[in-house]
Parts: structure tokens; C-alpha cells; sequence
């Protein structure tokens, strides 16, 4: 998507829906949707009536772990936001200076052997950068065998300039997220299916709307314009495969609920384009070269407009749809952020009702 746009700071989510007023609820944000390059404007509670039996959502399970962590790098403060696990026990992790207003700004990583102090006398040791195109995120090897009790009993949520205040950790969990096996989860929330709540995912399912569940463990977010996503792990189960090749034989469609839904799912795809159980780490970028194989559509957030992000959204839907779609939100005043509005991608062909009837 073009550079040339500019989201102005106010557009920001600064709290969460349920706090912006009395007898308001996380559902309480609004939902843009686009079939093609036709817009229409609505409030999250409609979502149902937007949708249709025989739809398939696919949603992410992983829990959201209070990831930013105090520590000392000699007498200066430091924040430790622990991304991702490694399969050697060391963590991917970004270091961050304390702004002076209960949130962080970029730090420089390394260099190798940079220890970090953290409470409770445990020692963090940079090692080496995560990628070799990049120096932000850092693997570092923790003296704390349980890094995941180090986070539950000193971590807060990770959180940024935009917001207003700090928020429990229950603010960042998803209706749909499940405890992992292992006690994992990701760093930040899979915040596209923030807005849902019981409620609503009970309406859905009387109108015979289905659910696909799967886990991709986001690491953080990306920090600097068109910056990849870095490698998550993830799992697509046997059922949810089955469901989602079952719709796929019919004429249902197959929405994924975030960006991490569809990286997950499109990871799982084989070459006949049949999705298969899997499990492990995904680097998968989807661009509009590579296009989806699965998805049809997308429930998002809405992304900065450098966000590796949007090049998904462009594989999804075509650049035209997604510039005039933001276009709408830019003149529309939605919210931007992981406490925003959302934005529904639907698709144009064959099987599908009309964009008019879509949209509206």
C-alpha cells in the first residue's frame, strides 16, 4: 500500500472499547467492510448478519503472556519484551528503553554477551541477532530454566506509546484463546478477535456459522516500515483441517480472524492444495506474488500503512480494494491499534452472494 498515507496520532486506540463509556463491551467498536472496492460502515454486532451459514471462521487459540520484563544493564533500566521460544530453550528478545511514561521506545540490540539483570537474580545473555538482515531482536539465553514462571510472576503486558495507561493481562486475552500444553502463547494478543465476546460467538454459531480453531504464537510486532515477520510456531489440528477442506468442497467461505489465522493456515496447505494437520515454525510471508490458497476472506485490524501486513491484505483482496477501503477508514475516523475498529474482507467470484448484498 502506498507510503503516502499518514495515520494522524488521534486515530489511535488509546483504551479498550468496554472503558470509552458506560454499558459499552469489547463488541462496542465498528467494522468496516469491503467486497472489492465496494465499503459499507457497521458496527461489530452485526457481524452475524454480515456472514452466512455454512461460513468458517478460522480463529487463533494462543493465550496472550505478560512478555515485558524490568532489567538492569549495568545502572541503566531496561525493559525485556521476551518474544519468541527457540527448540534450544533460548528466547528471541527485544531490549527497550523506558520512555518516562509507563511505556518504551526503540533501543539499539546487542552486542553479543550484553547481560541483562532481572529480578529475582536471573541473568539474561545476548548471544546473537535473530536474523542477519536485522539487529532488533536478539536470541539471548536466560540463567531461569523457567523463563514462563519469570514471566508470570514479573511480566506485565507488552504495551505502546499509544496507549493510554497499563491494562491487565485479562485485557489482552481473546474469547478464544485456550491454555497451551507447554504454558506458551505470544508475546502480543491476536487482537482481530478481541471485539468478540460469548455473546456474539454464540450468534454466530446459531446462525450456522462454523469455527476452525488453530495456535500461531505471534512474537512482536514488527517495529520499522516493511520489516518481515519473523519466524512463528504454529499448529493446525486434524479437525480444524477437516473443517476447513470440508467448507472448501461446499460453498461456504473461509474467513480467516487475523493476520495470524491465515499465516498459520496457509502454512498447512500442500502442493493440491489440500490443508493438512501440521505443526512446528512458519516463516511464511504472504505477499500478492505468492497469493492465499485457502482463505477467502479476512476479519483485521487496521494496519499501518509501511506494516508488512498489508501485503497480505493485498494478496487477499487487490491492492485497489485495500487503498480504498483505508481511504474509507482514514475519512471515516475509525480507530487504529489492537483496541480499534475492525475491517471485513469479503470476496467477489463465484459461490458468493452479490458485493452489493455483502456490503450492506
Amino acid at each position: 500500500m502506498t507510503t503516502t498515507v499518514r495515520v494522524p496520532e488521534e486515530r489511535s486506540a488509546r483504551v479498550p472499547a468496554e472503558q470509552r463509556g458506560p454499558g459499552r463491551d469489547r463488541d462496542s467498536v465498528r467494522l468496516l467492510v469491503s467486497c472489492g472496492t465496494e465499503v459499507s460502515h457497521h458496527a461489530f454486532v452485526e457481524l452475524p448478519r454480515r456472514l452466512r451459514a455454512g461460513d468458517l471462521l478460522i480463529v487463533n487459540t494462543s493465550p496472550t503472556l505478560a512478555s515485558a520484563v524490568d532489567g538492569w544493564i549495568g545502572h541503566t533500566r531496561v525493559v525485556v519484551h521476551f518474544s519468541t521460544r527457540g527448540d534450544d530453550g533460548r528466547w528471541a528478545v527485544e531490549l527497550r528503553d523506558p520512555d518516562g511514561r509507563g511505556t518504551t521506545r526503540a533501543r539499539a540490540g546487542g552486542p553479543a554477551g550484553t547481560e541483562v539483570r532481572l529480578a529475582g537474580d536471573v541473568r539474561l545473555v545476548l548471544e546473537e541477532p535473530l536474523t542477519p538482515y536485522g539487529s532488533r531482536l536478539w536470541w539471548g539465553r536466560v540463567s531461569e530454566p523457567d523463563v514462563l514462571g519469570l514471566l508470570r510472576r514479573h511480566g506485565r503486558p507488552i504495551r505502546y506509546s499509544y496507549t493510554q495507561r497499563d491494562q491487565p493481562l485479562s485485557v489482552y486475552q481473546t474469547v478464544f484463546a485456550l491454555p497451551s500444553a507447554d504454558g506458551g502463547g505470544s508475546a502480543e494478543m491476536p487482537s482481530a478477535a478481541r471485539p468478540f465476546t460469548a455473546r456474539l460467538v454464540a450468534e454466530l454459531v446459531s446462525r450456522g456459522v462454523q469455527f476452525a480453531p488453530i495456535t500461531l504464537h505471534t512474537g512482536v510486532a514488527s517495529a520499522e516500515a516493511h520489516e518481515p515477520p519473523y519466524p512463528e510456531r504454529y499448529e493446525v489440528p486434524e479437525a480444524s483441517a477437516r473443517l476447513i477442506n470440508a467448507a472448501r468442497a461446499g460453498e461456504g467461505r473461509i474467513l480467516a480472524v487475523g493476520t495470524t489465522a491465515v499465516r498459520a493456515v496457509e502454512s498447512a496447505v500442500d502442493a493440491g492444495g489440500v490443508v493438512r494437520a501440521r505443526k512446528g515454525w512458519t516463516d511464511l510471508v504472504v505477499t500478492p506474488e505468492r497469493g492465499v490458497r485457502v482463505v477467502d476472506g479476512l476479519l483485521t485490524g487496521l494496519h499501518e500503512p509501511g506494516a508488512s501486513h498489508l501485503l497480505m491484505l493485498e494478496a487477499i483482496a487487490g491492492r485497489a480494494a485495500i487503498e480504498r477501503s483505508y481511504g474509507e477508514a482514514l475519512s471515516g475516523l475509525y480507530l487504529w491499534h489492537e483496541f480499534g475498529d475492525v475491517h471485513l474482507i469479503l470476496p467477489e467470484g463465484p459461490h458468493t452472494e452479490s458485493c452489493s448484498s455483502n456490503c450492506r
